[in-house]
């Protein structure tokens, strides 16, 4: 039995709501870290909150230019907003993974898609508050197309074209995934309760 249909503008609402959530978690617990809490690895190999952080500039440096580009010619054909959200199969597939918790299933990134360094400047930080918003934009001028017809290139398959809706849900939830664990990492520092002190 299919899930029944979804409405475009709840389906972004609560994408928006997602990146908010987000942008807050960043402000509050990732912002107020030393430069050694920000770099500070629970071991070897394991990713530190910059890292964690930086994955998620190059996805977004990946994505995001990709997206613009498609929305602004759906705009320039005249496209209209459909009344619901259609999700592809591998799209759906895709972002399903997603949600299952690392610590059920981890799931390696490719080594091109993994952080460059193990000491990340708090620029860091900037760069990802400049792509959340640049992400919640287009969410916003997805509104005035039609982001089922959209196809998006995934990076990491080139041959799979998901629906804007689905690159939209999966980065946002690829997204949270890694917040997740950029929090985790500061639990292991004992560092959550030194930054609301």
């Amino acid at each position: 039995m299919s899930a029944p249909a979804r409405r475009t503008t709840e389906f972004l609402d609560s994408l928006v709501a997602d990146l908010r959530q987000v942008r807050e978690t960043v402000d509050q617990r990732f912002r107020p870290l030393t430069d050694d809490q920000l770099n500070r690895g629970p071991g070897p190999g394991k990713w530190s909150v910059g890292q964690c952080l930086e994955h998620l500039n190059i996805i977004g440096g990946l994505y995001l230019p990709v997206m613009s580009k498609k929305i602004k010619a759906a705009k320039e054909r005249g496209s209209a907003p459909a009344e619901t959200v259609v999700h592809g199969y591998f799209g759906k597939k895709m972002t399903e993974a997603m949600r299952v918790p690392a610590s059920e299933k981890a799931v390696k990134a490719p080594q091109q898609y993994a952080p460059s360094g193990m000491r990340l400047p708090r620029t860091v930080l900037e760069v990802f508050g400049r792509q959340l918003d640049e992400l919640e934009g287009l969410i916003e001028q997805t509104r005035s197309v039609n982001a089922n017809t959209i196809r998006i290139p995934n990076p990491i398959i080139p041959l799979l074209l998901p629906r804007l809706t689905d690159a939209l849900e999966l980065l946002v939830v690829h997204m949270q995934r890694h917040i997740v664990q950029a929090e985790r990492v500061l639990e292991g520092q004992g560092a959550l309760k030194n930054v609301a002190e």
